[in-house]
């Protein structure tokens, strides 16, 4: 395995001009340096999406996404790393380098692609066998939820027989081994016996209704199977491998990438309600892996529509995972609605009754809605202790709302407590302070002479003046010698530091990071802070220098306080411990 050279991936950036690929696919408008538009991945209607032309990067200051060129086509398009690149090498009329190898990169690369591969034929062995004999009760199962032939092929899915060896048999008669098998999930391998037996080997899935799960990019990461009598667990999921995590990937994934335009993704909580429903012709459907939503899974569904609908059961579990969900989403910056299924319904089974038009035709609520509804039923409001009560934790749910959709809640919820809607507006103690214009960085001020407490550390209250000055920084405009590495005490703020000084690009270091977050946190750091010239910056890197040093000099300061106090009060180094919390206590001065 090989990768491409850095040298041509410095080169191919540099010909593929970010704003102009950019503006492609988002309108958008330059204020100062910087250009700004609404963010193709998830909706708004205030621009919070900039690009920097100089340094090569985008960032969302409302949904985090950021990164280079590279990573844009890939979220656009929905492609891999290497697609994106031969993508942009062709518009860029680069011819294609000759690939450089690297030993380490392609152990790993090699033993994912055995596992991936490991796991596609698995899956069309189970496919393979639902349509044998030995695979009739899996196929009978998927006829009676009523799957037609069509859909069970549309989504791969298959049988696991009842037999303790079919697939690892199978599997390693076609060359992989057991260390391979076990590591993808889809063999159990038990050590020999204290009495020097065989090492024993059996299949995972055993008699079960099979569902591959399938990533973006059609890799089988995974596999979901369904008992098809009383066996626990009712579902049995592959546990987190080498190639798969639950938490980062949805079902269906594979379908909303070939799914363009989506208005909504709508997330359901089993895979038989994505099948159901997509047999029935709904778009953009997909469910979790077992687990509750996660913010992974949440970041990965803004990619593909502007909104989701939570579509979970109508049980009492499902409902309480409904409420984590929003915050999830909210917390990721994902407008959400809830769709209300009635007579506690799933959605397999509302859409079996009803059919497509009743789907269509069904009611979804907001999410400030759900929350006020749930809320509501926690307390008696037939008494005024629960009016009162009710009132005030509603008042929590309507605080972030904006002023239109809060008054309408507002209303509701005087008719529901008697309540004027004056006397609930003065509950929410609505006086939110001015906000700068959205993706607009604030410079650092100096921090107060009080130190925090000790669960705060200081290095927490200076991380984002460091991030600042790391930006101003890889604009090259700040004289040499005017900061260092001491002026970091993050470690991957160090990194970056050090890469920037060797002469590395931020596109390449935002390229290199090895993981989403990292990513992204780098493509925030490393954009052009807002500044009209040098002087500018160099006086933004003066304020982040002072509040850097403020709070080491707190730090130092903290330290010699509680230290004096923990010594007797004739102890002969009490005062040469005052006069130096008194010289830090002017330099604190001279620094403000």
């Amino acid at each position: 395995m090989a990768r491409y050279p850095s040298a041509w991936l410095d080169e191919l950036r540099s010909r593929s001009d970010i704003v102009q690929i950019i503006s492609g696919y988002v309108g958008l408008k330059k204020k100062g340096k910087k250009y700004w538009g609404l963010c193709p991945f998830h909706g708004e209607k205030t621009a919070s999406f900039s690009v920097d032309g100089e340094q090569q990067l985008y960032y969302c200051f409302g949904c985090k996404a950021g990164g280079t060129v590279f990573q844009f086509v890939m979220d656009i398009e929905r492609c891999s790393y290497h697609e994106a690149v031969e993508m942009l090498a062709e518009r860029a009329h680069l011819p294609l380098p000759e690939m450089e190898q690297d030993e380490d990169y392609e152990r790993r690369r090699s033993r994912r692609e055995r596992l991936l591969e490991a796991n596609r034929q698995a899956a069309k062995f189970y496919h393979e066998t639902l349509f044998k004999p030995e695979g009739e009760p899996s196929l009978a199962y998927l006829r009676r939820r009523g799957l037609s032939d069509a859909v069970i092929r549309k989504f791969g899915l298959g049988a696991a027989p009842d037999d303790w060896t079919a697939l690892t048999d199978h599997l390693t008669e076609a060359g992989f081994t057991l260390d391979e098998l076990s590591a993808a999930g889809l063999t159990i391998v038990k050590p020999p016996d204290r009495d020097g037996g065989k090492v024993r080997a059996f299949d995972m899935f055993r008699k079960r209704a099979m569902f591959p799960i399938i990533d973006m990019y059609k890799n089988v990461l995974a596999f979901g199977g369904r008992s098809l009598d009383k066996t626990e667990p009712k579902y049995l999921n592959t546990s987190d491998t080498p190639v798969f995590n639950k938490r980062k990937g949805v079902y269906a994934a594979n379908l909303l990438r070939q799914q363009r335009h989506l208005e909504r993704v709508i997330l359901v909580e089993g895979y038989m309600d994505v099948v159901s429903l997509t047999q029935f012709g709904v778009e953009g459907v997909c469910a979790t892996l077992g687990t509750a939503l996660t913010n992974e899974q949440a970041r990965l569904l803004r990619r593909f529509a502007p909104t989701v609908y939570l579509g979970y059961d109508g049980d009492s579990a499902g409902q309480h995972a409904i409420l984590r969900g929003l915050d999830i989403l909210q917390e990721e910056g994902v407008p959400a609605r809830v769709l209300d299924f009635p007579d506690g319904l799933d959605p397999d089974e509302f859409i079996r009754r009803d059919g497509p038009e009743g789907f269509a035709n069904l009611k979804s609520v907001s999410a400030a809605t759900y929350r006020l509804r749930r809320l509501k039923e926690g307390f008696d409001l037939s008494t005024q202790e629960g009016r009162i009560a009710y009132a005030r934790e509603a008042a929590r749910v309507l605080a972030p709302l904006d002023p239109v959709e809060r008054a309408v809640h507002l209303k509701q919820l005087s008719l529901e407590t008697g309540f004027a809607p004056e006397t609930l507006t003065e509950q929410l103690n609505l006086s939110p302070p001015p906000q700068a214009a959205a993706g607009t960085p604030r410079p650092p001020r100096p921090a107060p002479l009080r130190a925090k407490k000790e669960e705060n550390t200081p290095s927490e209250g200076n991380i984002s003046a460091q991030e600042t000055l790391l930006g101003l920084l890889a604009t090259g405009q700040l004289p040499k010698d005017m900061i260092s590495e001491k002026d970091f005490d993050d470690d991957e703020l160090k990194s970056l530091y050090r890469s920037l000084v060797s002469g590395q690009s931020p596109a390449s270091l935002v390229d290199a990071a090895p993981d989403d977050e990292t990513h992204s946190r780098y493509a925030r750091i490393l954009l052009s802070p807002s500044a009209e010239n040098k002087d500018q910056m160099i006086a933004m890197a003066n304020q982040c220098l002072n509040r850097i040093r403020s709070v080491d000099l707190q730090k130092r300061y903290q330290s010699l306080m509680q230290q004096i106090s923990s010594l007797p009060q004739d102890s002969p180094d009490i005062p040469a411990m005052l006069m130096e919390a008194q010289a830090i206590r002017k330099k604190l001065g001279e620094i403000r």
